[in-house]
């Protein structure tokens, strides 16, 4: 049966999260048919989820992907708060190129996810994903300058997560002779990001070069496993280093959030001795689903967390 036409109640009810009351609707809808993962789950998911997902979130401009009949069907990105945004959801407006130094004509006004009655509303919109900046948005309602930079370990066929853990261990090193600490996360997909904190805030275009730069070391020195190259034909068999996620206009799969993918894989941040079982054993590290991640939360606390 094809998404769309799922049977499913729609029945809508009211709920009272932190003061805010809320409706709810269709929390029987199937968001994921491999798993038969309803939107109930999903809701409880990141209910349960937040006290460690919103600090990641704070401050930070919030891109949705949304899929309105779960992850069978279309999906679309959503960058402007959407009509009927309740009015306690703070926004904040910035010019359409991204880039908070650009003189764009128009603007966008993205919705910041600071409390749990936001991201309730969020998901209940069917937004699976949440993407986010490296940059943060003041008190005053401006954007400011990075605060951390993100490489995204993006594996090119047959190269898998295996390979994308050996060159993380590469890439800690790089930063770390730069005075960076690394932080890995599972993508949810394929592959792996390495989050480092900025001892000072750059420009979008100053962090952006400084991730190149280990990007194209790194391409220099280990070429057959690495490439700081776009070009999707020149990847196979190696671990694209994406660093062009550190321009102001482009966003990376907030930690902890869902992935709309066949089964409802979560950007899990791991611990680097679980990298480096996975550098030396194809099986040794997988991408993480919502249960686990739960489960690991609950024993060892955020792993992500300065």
């Amino acid at each position: 049966m094809s998404p769309r036409k799922q049977a499913y109640d729609k029945q809508e009810v009211h709920v009272d999260v932190e003061g805010r009351t809320l409706k709810i609707s269709s929390l029987d809808k199937v968001l994921f048919p491999r798993t038969g993962t309803t939107k109930a789950e999903v809701l409880s998911y990141y209910a349960q989820i937040a006290p460690v997902l919103l600090p990641h979130l704070k401050d930070r401009a919030v891109t949705r992907i949304r899929w309105p009949h779960g992850v069978g069907d279309m999906s679309f990105f959503e960058k402007n708060a959407p009509a009927g945004t309740p009015s306690w959801v703070r926004t904040v407006t910035v010019p359409t190129t991204g880039s908070r130094i650009g003189t764009g004509d128009g603007t966008l006004t993205f919705p910041i996810v600071e409390d749990l009655a936001t991201l309730t509303w969020m998901v209940n919109l069917a937004a699976l994903e949440l993407h986010v900046h490296q940059w943060t948005v003041g008190r005053n309602g401006r954007p400011r300058n990075a605060d951390r930079i993100v490489v995204d370990l993006d594996p090119g066929e047959p190269a898998g997560l295996h390979e994308c853990c050996q060159v993380a261990l590469l890439a800690r090193a790089k930063l770390a002779e730069r005075g960076l600490t690394a932080k890995p996360v599972t993508s949810g997909s394929k592959g792996l990001h390495l989050y480092a904190d900025l001892p000072r805030r750059l420009p979008s275009d100053a962090a952006t070069a400084l991730t190149k730069e280990v990007a194209e070391e790194l391409q220099g020195e280990h070429a057959r496993l690495v490439t700081a190259t776009m070009t999707k034909a020149r990847r196979g068999g190696k671990v694209f280093l994406d660093w062009s996620q550190n321009a102001g206009s482009k966003t990376t799969i907030s930690p902890y959030s869902l992935r709309g993918k066949e089964k409802p894989y979560v950007a899990a941040p791991v611990s680097w001795a679980e990298v480096e079982e996975g550098a030396g054993d194809p099986l040794g590290l997988e991408q993480l689903r919502f249960e686990e991640v739960l489960e690991r939360v609950a024993d060892h606390g955020d792993f992500f967390a300065s």
